[in-house]
């Protein structure tokens, strides 16, 4: 089973493959943001892919229009309620507001 490791919290948990970065977050406690119920409405789940993007589902085009349109694109930027696992992988959890 493929794991996630969330930075700064530096915890590591069971990922089922196919599940999202966000649902992962949810089901193990891990504080992600998610305003608008993980629908790709807002940017509140934004991660920082720190290993292996190639573990992850490729970003659709929704997700590169959400990113773009609050200028958070970057290389390594992802949407948790729109990536899904597929191996072992560490993201950094993003808190817009600071």
């Amino acid at each position: 089973m493929p794991k996630v490791t969330f930075l700064p919290l530096n915890k590591t948990v069971d990922a089922p493959k196919g599940e999202t970065i966000l649902e992962v977050a949810l089901s193990n406690d891990i504080p992600l943001q998610h305003a608008c119920g993980g629908f790709c409405s807002c940017t509140t789940c934004h991660v920082f892919v720190k290993s292996d993007p190639s573990q992850l589902s490729k970003m659709d085009e929704d997700e590169l229009d959400r990113l773009e349109s609050v200028g958070k694109l970057t290389e390594n930027a992802r949407l948790g309620c729109q990536t899904k696992v597929m191996g072992d992988v560490t993201v950094e959890i993003v808190n817009l507001d600071e």
